[in-house]
């Protein structure tokens, strides 16, 4: 007998729904997310005999319950919340949004829907998109912090900085500059508070870049061997990408990536349209790299990109093109990764 036991996850609850093959509830279970979580729901479950586990978002919201789950020797898989929501509502009688209701249609989208990511013990892939996501965030915060710097030099000083800020040309400029009424004096207080904090950041964005690139170094990629790939892009397509023979063709890949075209297609109209779907940090770490190769006069991106373009595709055409020859290629060098 099939046992699904699908899992609505909250910061303070976590509530569980086992179905049978044929949709019947077997059992409801909630309990308090503490240390003996995983333990209640074993014993819960223990009855039940052979089952899987399905939690709805175990890469986020989820993420500790399901590696406890898997470190007990549990099949987890991973449920989106959209899939997991659209069963919910198009289910009969079932459309009331609550725990219960909500554990149920994880667990019916893990019944129905046989492709679903099964979850893994965190790996060496995982430290890498930790990683990958801090860096993402203090480059974040230094570009809002060094634009409120650059409003607060303007007000202070004509025209300000009219290039790239840099904390030495905004020390340059705050010390030629001398207050004289209170509005002036506050505004030059609140520029050095800004001061220090983008300097705070650059300090920390080179322990991010230095952590990093030990930590790549660590996982023995190829991926550095492509023209482009350094090891901060590097960092993000595998932390991003996870476990690649999780897609079994560069087509996949692709589509996970967001950079192969969809279908948007009507009665004997054919069209394909540019993909906003996919990761999209794993999207721009692809475009980076197409990037970084056009820029190169003697790079085979470059030259493959001159190429679309004299075939009569714009530049934008043009570059994603390219992306899509770079997530071949990247996809390629994950497998040769995973081989060795």
């Amino acid at each position: 007998m099939i046992v699904i036991i699908g899992i609505d996850p909250h910061e303070a609850s976590h509530t569980a729904v086992a179905i049978g093959c044929d949709e019947r509830q077997l059992g409801q279970i909630k309990v308090r997310a503490t240390c003996q979580q995983t333990a209640r729901l074993l014993a819960w479950a223990e009855p039940l005999g052979e089952r899987t586990w399905a939690v709805e978002s175990a890469g986020g919201l989820g993420y500790l319950l399901s590696q406890q789950l898997v470190g007990a020797g549990e099949r987890v898989l991973d449920v989106p919340a959209t899939l997991a929501s659209r069963v919910r509502v198009l289910g009969t009688g079932r459309s009331d949004k609550n725990d219960p209701n909500d554990a149920l249609s994880v667990a019916i989208a893990a019944l129905r829907s046989p492709g679903l990511r099964s979850v893994e013990p965190a790996n060496h892939r995982e430290v890498l998109r930790l990683l990958a996501k801090r860096n993402h965030e203090l480059g974040r915060m230094r570009n809002m912090v060094v634009s409120r710097l650059h409003a607060a030099l303007a007000n202070l000083s004509p025209g300000g900085i009219s290039k790239e800020l840099n904390a030495s040309d905004a020390v340059r400029l705050l010390g030629d500059f001398d207050p004289v009424t209170p509005v002036q004096q506050t505004r030059y207080d609140l520029a050095l508070e800004l001061l220090d904090d983008v300097k705070r950041l650059d300090v920390q964005l080179k322990e991010s870049h230095k952590r990093i690139t030990t930590a790549v170094k660590a996982s023995g990629t190829s991926l550095t061997e492509l023209y482009g790939v350094g090891p901060i892009l590097a960092c993000a397509l595998i932390g991003y990408t996870g476990d690649v023979r999780r897609f079994t063709t560069r087509d996949q890949f692709a589509s996970y990536a967001g950079v192969a075209p969809i279908e948007h297609s009507s009665g004997g109209r054919i069209v394909h349209r540019l993909s906003r779907r996919g990761n999209r940090q794993l999207n721009h770490a692809i475009h980076m790299v197409a990037i970084c190769q056009i820029r190169q006069t003697d790079s085979e991106g470059r030259v493959y990109f001159e190429r679309k373009v004299a075939e009569g595709k714009t530049k934008r055409e043009a570059i994603r093109s390219l992306k899509r020859h770079v997530s071949n290629a990247v996809y390629r060098q994950l497998l040769i990764d995973t081989q060795k």
